[in-house]
């Protein structure tokens, strides 16, 4: 060791939220018509769009954190604010 601390990069994490993220939409694109007809019915029904866009924005942030992270590109970290 030579005294410099090296981060580790979380590839399987990547790769994970990468796939649901890509199945996610492809389901979606494929099977579109049978989404738009759920959401449609009313009731309880009409908070599926909201669910499905809180599932797309969790997996889809996951894998592109998980992106910049493993190409080394992080938040800058501040002590706090004086």
């Amino acid at each position: 060791m030579d005294g410099v601390y090296e981060k580790k990069r979380p590839y399987i994490k990547m790769i994970i939220m990468g796939a649901i993220s890509a199945s996610l939409y492809t389901f979606l694109l494929l099977k579109g018509d049978f989404v738009v007809q759920i959401c449609a019915k009313g009731g309880v029904y009409a908070f599926l769009p909201i669910a499905m866009a809180f599932v797309f924005s969790y997996v889809h942030g996951g894998f592109t954190g998980s992106f910049w992270s493993v190409l080394g590109v992080d938040a800058k970290k501040t002590k706090g604010v004086k």
